[in-house]
């Protein structure tokens, strides 16, 4: 399947953003990413605390604090139920050490991915009522947990849920419910992730009991569920993770520091270091087995327990990359042994670990360029998650469906369900037909946008500066894609690792740069003498240059 590589458009704001000490590239990519005026500009290239938004705007917060705060004075127990993943992890580490040092006892309650499932349950308001709890907040769940909410309010909990998925019905009162995306929210930013809930509900606290935290302290463990939850870097999440990197640079938690240690990243850091070096390891636990360890990790301040928690992480993250590996391979064989790819691909099998069927559907989402769903089969149900692709939201499509499903919940990208196994043969056949009909094929063809042609002269210090500056990247805010070339190689390639290969080129002005591709063996062996290369520049740890990761390359005359 042949990419198209498209020059992104100029927004018309492009032109008042210009300076002349900026390249001509940087004014139409910040435009693409809703800069509108060259005060915007300043903002986006320099985020502070005083662009963080005022919490008291979000649903039912005021409310929520005052129940805390009274709590709070009586030395009251609170549960805090979270999900297993690093957004609700991160988010019950910092609801946890705040709301202690506001005065209240707290009973952390993480689910088991395979043993209890997603999402705030019965089973842990009886946790809640038996650890003696007058409370319960979620944290990263519970927007669609009715049957959960109304279980604990009949007890006699307090109930309040910070979550951002997208809500279903509204709670039973008296819930409060702490969640952006609710119609009635005019909170500025509607897309904070549970972790960004988590520091504004903590905040807010801690400043009504008198007892303010540092927010440098609250942002360096916000970051790591906005970046690794992939919520847009934009707006108030991109200073949450900004000014939250920027703190794990000074940070003194062992946790934070051994976890950096077998993650072999260091200061400073980047949005790729916490989506992929730092987050998998936290995700790890959660998604092979308990993900209390991750927990502890965040919270501990013991150095000798952290290098033992980190350890075991990045045992388990091992552990997470070989069940992934084998999930992915046998879903891309059933995949090629299609006749025709259908819009949506749907597959399950009782051999896959259901903790990792989410990360191996947006693997073969990417590859195939398609709506991706993957489940795990145990007895007569099959639990699993879907990925998207640009342009299409998996979540208000399957919606249709979610009376048919045991459990449905997500968003416009990434979902997650249970559904019998009986019921799985006609919902494929249906979803696969309403795909066809609702879905722009052109949608399902891979689609470059680049932000510039560059020559290899522009290759540079001052290159890797610039790019510096719209740091951090991630979704909503992807790292500039470039297209250089005509190029030439000027050097057999190199292979390392896992069928990895690095290659110098020269374009027509006879400079020189290097080329990086993972993965890209075969690849690289079809390239014909001349051609051309879509890519990502970064600083090379190793010769201090800038190197291109490749995205795509084809010949001069069109090879593909």
């Amino acid at each position: 399947m042949r990419a198209s590589w498209v020059e992104a458009p100029t927004p018309p704001e492009a032109e008042r953003l210009r300076r002349p000490d900026w390249p001509e590239w940087l004014s139409a990519s910040l435009a693409r990413r809703g800069v509108r005026s060259v005060e915007e500009a300043e903002a986006f290239l320099n985020p502070s605390l005083e662009q963080l938004h005022d919490p008291s705007t979000l649903p039912d917060l005021d409310r929520a604090v005052d129940l805390l705060a009274a709590l709070a004075r009586d030395h009251g127990r609170v549960a805090i139920v979270g999900d297993y993943d690093v957004d609700g992890v991160s988010a019950t580490a910092l609801l946890s050490a705040v709301f202690r040092a506001c005065g209240l006892e707290v009973e952390a309650i993480l689910p088991h991915r395979v043993k209890d499932g997603y999402g705030f349950q019965i089973a842990q308001v009886e946790r809640a009522l038996a650890a003696g709890c007058a409370a319960v907040v979620t944290a990263d769940c519970g927007s669609t947990a009715h049957p959960a909410v109304a279980a604990a309010i009949e007890r006699g909990l307090q109930v309040i849920v910070t979550d951002h998925h997208v809500p279903g019905e509204p709670l039973p009162p008296p819930a409060l419910h702490i969640n952006p995306k609710l119609p009635e929210s005019s909170y500025p930013c509607r897309d904070l992730c549970g972790a960004g809930l988590a520091l504004k509900l903590a905040g807010a606290l801690a400043e009504r009991v008198g007892r303010p935290v540092e927010p440098i302290k609250l942002l360096r463990i916000a970051c790591l569920g906005t970046i690794a939850d992939i919520v847009p870097l934009q707006g108030e999440n991109r200073v949450i993770a900004a000014l939250g990197l920027a703190g794990l640079a000074t940070t003194r938690s062992p946790g934070l520091l051994a976890l950096a240690g077998v993650s072999r990243v260091k200061a400073p850091y980047k949005a790729s270091d916490v989506g992929f070096r730092l987050g998998p390891r936290l995700n790890a636990a959660g998604r092979m087995a308990s993900p209390d360890p991750a927990l502890e990790l965040l919270l501990t301040r013991d150095p000798v327990r952290a290098e033992e928690l980190a350890a075991e992480l990045d045992r388990l993250n091992r552990d997470r990359r070989l069940a992934e590996s084998a999930v992915v391979d046998q879903a891309r064989e059933a995949t090629l042994e299609k006749d025709e790819l259908p819009p949506i691909l749907v597959l399950w099998s009782e051999a896959w670990h259901r903790g990792v069927v989410g990360i191996a559907a947006g693997r073969l989402a990417r590859e195939f360029h398609r709506p991706t769903l993957l489940l795990s089969v145990e007895g007569d149900s099959a639990t699993g998650s879907g990925r998207s692709v640009r342009g299409i939201d998996l979540h208000r499509f399957l919606d249709g469906w979610s009376g048919e499903l045991e459990r449905f919940g997500g968003h416009a990208q990434a979902v997650g369900m249970t559904v019998r196994l009986d019921r799985l043969p006609e919902l494929v056949a249906r979803w696969e037909a309403g795909s066809r009909a609702d879905w722009d094929p052109q949608l399902l063809v891979p689609r470059y946008e680049y932000d510039a042609h560059l020559e290899a002269t522009e290759v540079g210090a001052d290159l890797l500066a610039t790019l510096g500056r719209l740091e951090p990247c991630g979704a909503a805010n992807p790292v500039p894609l470039f297209r250089l070339g005509p190029v030439e190689r000027t050097r057999p390639p190199r292979e390392f690792g896992d069928a990895h290969v690095s290659l110098r080129v020269r374009d027509d002005s006879g400079e020189a740069f290097d080329l990086v591709g993972w993965r890209w063996r075969e690849r690289a062996a079809r390239l014909p003498e001349r051609f051309e290369v879509l890519g990502r520049f970064e600083l090379d740890g190793y010769t201090g240059q800038p190197v291109l990761h490749l995205v795509d390359a084809r010949g001069a005359e069109g090879y593909s």
